[in-house]
This record gives C-alpha cells, sequence and structure tokens, in this order.
C-alpha cells in the first residue's frame, strides 16, 4: 500500500536546471573572473555529473584554463559553487523559476490524503530552502515530514543512500513509497533503493533520452498527475517487481 510520496526537487518539483542553476553558475564565473561559461547543450550533458560542485569539477577537468592541482580545483569548486548557490537564491527571489503544472496541487491533495511526504534531493540545502517557501509559502515544511538534501549525505544520486535515509527516517519499506524523479541518475538510486519510481521527463531528461525498458517500468503516465493516478502507478509498479521484471 502506497504510504509516502519521496520528492526529488530539481527538474521535477519545477524546471529548475537552464533557467535557474545555468544562469547561476554562468553568474559565478564571472564574479570570480573567469572567462568560461555553460551553454544549454554543455549544461545538460554536465547533469549527467549529480552535484554543483562535483559538476564544476568534473568540467575544470576537461578545461586546459583550469587550476592544475586537485587541491586548487577543490577550492576554487568551493568559490563558485557558494557565489552559484547565492546568484541562484537571488533568481528565485525574483520569480524566475516556477513550479512544474499540477505539482502544487498534487503535494496538498496528497496531505489531504493521508499520505507523508518527503523532500528526498542531493541539491544543497540552501537551494531548496530559498525555492521552497516561494512556490509553497513559509509554512512549507508542515507539508513534508522529512528533508534531505546534499550535505545530509556522503554519496549523491545514483547511489541510493538518500533514498535508504529517507525511508529509515519514516520507518517504511521501500514499497510502502513512491518516488517521483525526473532525471535517470534519480531514477537509479530509486530503484537501487527498491523504491517504485514516477519518473516524469523534464527539460533536461526528456523521454526519448531515457534508458531502455524505462519507459514502461518507471514513466509515469502523461495524463495530470492525482493521487489516484499515483496509487495506481506504484500498484503498476509492485505487481511488475513481484512478478520479477
Amino acid at each position: 500500500m502506497l504510504k509516502a510520496l519521496l520528492w526529488d526537487v530539481d527538474g521535477t518539483i519545477a524546471e529548475t536546471e537552464r533557467d535557474g542553476h545555468r544562469v547561476a553558475f554562468n553568474l559565478a564565473f564571472a564574479e570570480l573572473g573567469l572567462d568560461w561559461g555553460w551553454d544549454e547543450r554543455r549544461y545538460g550533458e554536465l547533469l549527467q555529473v549529480t552535484g554543483g560542485r562535483e559538476r564544476l569539477l568534473a568540467d575544470m577537468r576537461t578545461r586546459a584554463d583550469a587550476p592544475a592541482s586537485t587541491a586548487e580545483r577543490e577550492t576554487l569548486a568551493l568559490r563558485l559553487h557558494a557565489a552559484k548557490n547565492r546568484h541562484y537564491a537571488a533568481l528565485v527571489t525574483q520569480g524566475r523559476i516556477d513550479a512544474r503544472p499540477g505539482v502544487l496541487g498534487l503535494m496538498r491533495e496528497a496531505a489531504a490524503a493521508g499520505l507523508r511526504q518527503a523532500i528526498v534531493t542531493t541539491t544543497s540545502r540552501s537551494n531548496v530552502d530559498a525555492l521552497m517557501p516561494r512556490l509553497l509559502g513559509e509554512d512549507w515544511r508542515t507539508l513534508f515530514e522529512v528533508v534531505l538534501c546534499g550535505e545530509d549525505v556522503a554519496r549523491k544520486k545514483p547511489d541510493p543512500e538518500v533514498y535508504d535515509r529517507a525511508l529509515a527516517r519514516l520507518r517504511l519499506a521501500p514499497g510502502q513509497a513512491l518516488a517521483i524523479e525526473d532525471s535517470t541518475p534519480g531514477g537509479q538510486a530509486a530503484q537501487a533503493a527498491a523504491v517504485p519510481v514516477m519518473l516524469r521527463p523534464s527539460v533536461y531528461f526528456p523521454a526519448r533520452e531515457l534508458p531502455e525498458g524505462w519507459r514502461g517500468w518507471f514513466c509515469g503516465p502523461q495524463q495530470a498527475l492525482s493521487v489516484p493516478v499515483l496509487r495506481e502507478h506504484h500498484a503498476a509498479c509492485t505487481a511488475l517487481a513481484q512478478r520479477g521484471v
């Protein structure tokens, strides 16, 4: 039986990546005097790496003008990431990022139906604290029993650690929850934790790019989401898992 929804944030609750985080990274590069920039294509490639600091380090490994030593790169990545988070918070405050259609209503419908909810993301806590009050109001935490962010885990998605921790905090078995994700790494993390997934494609993770076999197993129906739709999808995922599919 479905008892809880486990929400990813970036790309799932809101389309934050292209016009939020990417723009903020470019502002951080300029602030630190770096002649670097991530266009939409390059940022899409880097999204295969989870975590902003980790993304920066991955990009530096391809740059001839990046610091030579690992220690220097780590220091620069920390400075850039802190600057990026400040710029991202400013973009959110300016109203540049909206929730995906139907998401906020679904959260309230789920709460009214007695479903427990958690935020299960590996983005920075400061990003969550900037975005969620803007979307749901200052009392947004009343909707979520658990809020887990990148600082709460040693290993980010696609590692299942954040899902394992959320289940432990909620005292639920994996099959009693439904993960709502938009990306391949997020879906892999939930799958590794044995949590059924509704994977809703986003700007950077369109349905055509999902791994072969995921579209029927993980990808939710394209109709408007509602609690009955979630329950139906969860039951279908559970039945497939029981058959070993």
